[in-house]
Parts: C-alpha cells; structure tokens; sequence
C-alpha cells in the first residue's frame, strides 16, 4: 500500500525532518532570549504598563503586516530559504531591540522581528507539512514541540546571561549568531526543488469530510456557511493558545518580579514553567487525539488553564503562579497544531488556504493582548490584567465543539 511505502521514508527526507526540527527549535530560541530580558529594558527605557504593552505589542504588529506577503516569498524563495532568511533577519531585529536606547526604537525593532517571525513560522510549517506529506503520517505536532523545547533553552539561556551579568548585547549577539549558523546548517538538509509535490507524492488518499472530501467542495450554500463557521471557530481556538503563550512571555516574569517580589532569575521561571508543559503537552498530544478525539483534548485542556491559572490568580504565590503559567501552557499545548491542521483540510478552500488564514488571523491574540493587559494592570492591577489566561481557557470551551471527535489515524 502507498501508506506502507511512505511510513518508511528516505534518509534524506529523515534529514529534511532533522533539518525542519532544527529551523522549529530556532525560532522557539530566539524571541526566547528576549523576552526574560524585559524587565529590564522597561526599567531602562522608564515606561509604564501601558506604554510598554503598546510597545511590545509591535512584535505582533509586524506579524500581522507581514502575514500576507510571507505567502508570495515562500512562492519566491522557496519555503525553506524562505525560513532561514526569516531566522536571520529576526535574530537581528531581536538584537536592536534588546540595545534599543529608546521606546521608538524598541518598538521598531521589534516590529522588524515580528516580520520577519512571521515569515519564519509560515515558511517553516509549510516546509515541515511538505515533509509530513513524503512520510505519509501526521509529524507536524512534533515540530511545534521542538519549537517549545527551543523556547525553553532560549529562556534558560536568557535567565544563566542575566546570573552571569552578561549585558544585553553580549549575550543577544551570542544568541543571534549560534541560531543563524544553525539554520543555514539545516537549510542544506531541506528537501530540495519546489514546494509543490505531485499528486504522487502527496501520501495516504485524505479521509472524507462532511461534505465528501477530500478535495469536494460544498454543494450547497449551507455547507459553505458551515465551512466559513468552523474556519472562525478555528482562528479562536488558535488564537486562544495565542493569548496564552503571549501573557507567559509578556507578562509572567513582570508580574513575579514586580507584583510577587521574586528575584529576577526566578521570574525567568514562570515563562520557562509554560513553554516547558507546552512541550510535554505537545509529547503526548499526539497520543491523546489518537485515543480521546481532538474535541476531548481540546477541552480539557481548556479546562486546565481555567483551573490552574485561575487558582494562581486567586491564591497569588510565586510557586503557586510558576505552576498556573505550567498549567496553562499545558492546557493549549494542541490548540494550534489542531486549529491549523483542521483549517487545512476545510472543504471549499483552495489548498493551503485555511492553514494561511488562521496562521495570520491568530496573530491578533498577540497583537491585542499586549495593550489590553497593560491598560488593565495600569487602571487596575497586572494580577487583574492575566485574566485574559482563564478566560481563553473559557473561549476554548466553548467553541471547541468543531474539532473532530472521536480521533482518527
């Protein structure tokens, strides 16, 4: 059977696996780096809450600018170079932002990264589903758990630089400089000629939808409503593993070293607490779909974030919110492989379509958040402003219901 062939996979397209893990664990590094670095930079630059959530809101901004046109330049250079360049130009956007002397400059620096961030987050999924396509089997989930293992070494190296009194452009440097060699070492390891596969080359036949996939298209006006209902459904889900991840980055080593009093090293911890379930949660997930359905998964998890973050919020300790920001990120570990995974396969999209959608539309969580917490802690309190954490455990809830259940192979 073509199942039979394609599971076992050549070794260079083992390699062009490696080498797709390699360009995920990059990207996870990188911003990593950044982010226990800025408690400090909003002490330097002396803003407050809300001005430092608008600034660091251009990260997302520059996301969203450039989701679009990260689609023509992977057409362009391919999806591989496509994602390298994007690592490099991030690396240095990261970089000027980390010697940023001013709010303007900081935010500019960080719309350049969120750019180009978005150019490697689309490059490299479409290179890992081309992959995934050679082998015949679902290995995406795998790569976005690379990425939050990146995530977490990122972290980690950010929170030894800061132990050892390394400054910020020493240890951005290092960090710029180690990952960029990294990925053009993978790039030589990626599969070779165009993204596009011929149908042979495509894998298993897909399993049919509801409206007789694969490949049918809606016969009828309901079907089309319905598909442009799930889609919607869809960029919510993701968006609330989006709003999640976003709070664990922008807000957890604030609110531990500014609102729970922890040392600056240990506020490190609650960013490296998420990313770190995030990446068991992302293990076993793949295991779990296959046995309890997406819809199940999806909503326990949601339940997860709802309780653990929910209980830290109430009972304010700093290992109580090391281990609710550990919950959280457990809880969405699925949400966005699931969410893109499932838009790809939407009957009545071109191919590609629905992946593209959400992976832009998503992007709106870290776009919004930043600000909207910010204003919250300033009227309020930041303990206040995490709020949003429950609450898109709540959002999952409710919309989890246009996942797939039970899980199939």
């Amino acid at each position: 059977m073509t199942v039979d062939v394609l599971s076992r996979p050549a070794p260079a397209e083992r390699q062009a696996r490696v080498a797709v893990a390699v360009l995920f664990f990059t990207n996870g590094a990188l911003f990593a780096n950044l982010l226990p670095r800025y408690p400090q930079i909003k002490a330097d630059l002396g803003i407050g809450n809300a001005a430092y959530g608008l600034a660091v809101a251009a990260f997302p901004a520059g996301a969203i600018a450039a989701g679009l046109a990260a689609g023509v330049a992977v057409r362009r250079l391919g999806s591989a170079r496509a994602a390298v360049a994007g690592t490099l130009l991030t690396g240095g956007g990261i970089l000027v932002a980390g010697l940023s002397g001013s709010v303007a400059l900081f935010a500019a620096a960080l719309f350049l990264a969120g750019a180009m961030d978005a150019l490697t987050d689309v490059a490299q999924n479409a290179h890992g589903l081309r992959v995934q396509r050679r082998y015949g089997r679902s290995i995406i989930n795998s790569f976005h758990a690379i990425w939050s293992i990146g995530a977490v070494v990122g972290g980690s190296m950010a929170a030894a630089a800061i132990a050892l009194g390394l400054s910020r452009g020493l240890h951005l440097a290092i960090s710029a400089v180690v990952f960029a060699v990294a990925a053009c070492v993978a790039l030589r390891f990626c599969l070779p000629g165009p993204d596009t596969e011929p149908p042979a080359e495509s894998g298993p036949p897909a399993e049919s939808g509801p409206e007789g996939r694969p490949g049918g298209q809606p016969k009828r006006p309901v079907a089309a409503r319905r598909t442009a209902y799930v889609l919607a459904a869809l960029v919510l889900i993701a968006t609330a593993g989006t709003l999640v991840e976003d709070a664990g980055s922008s807000w957890a080593a604030l609110y531990l070293s500014d609102s729970l009093s922890a040392t600056v090293t240990l506020a490190a911890s609650g960013y490296i607490a998420l990313v770190g379930a995030q990446f068991v949660g992302r293990i076993l997930g793949d295991r779990l779909v296959d046995r309890f359905g997406q819809r199940t998964v999806a909503r326990t998890g949601g339940l997860v974030v709802v309780a653990g973050m929910g209980l830290a919020l109430a009972v304010p300790t700093v290992p109580g919110t090391i281990l609710g920001f550990a919950a959280a990120g457990f809880g969405v570990a699925t949400l966005v492989p699931a969410a893109m995974h499932e838009a790809d396969e939407l009957p009545g999209l071109k191919p590609g379509s629905g992946l593209a959608i959400v992976s832009w539309l998503m992007r709106l969580g870290f776009l919004l958040s930043p600000p909207v917490v910010g204003l919250v802690a300033d009227a309020a309190s930041l303990r206040v402003g995490l709020l949003v954490v429950p609450l898109a455990g709540l959002l999952v809830l409710l919309f989890a219901g246009v996942l797939r259940q039970p899980g199939r192979r």
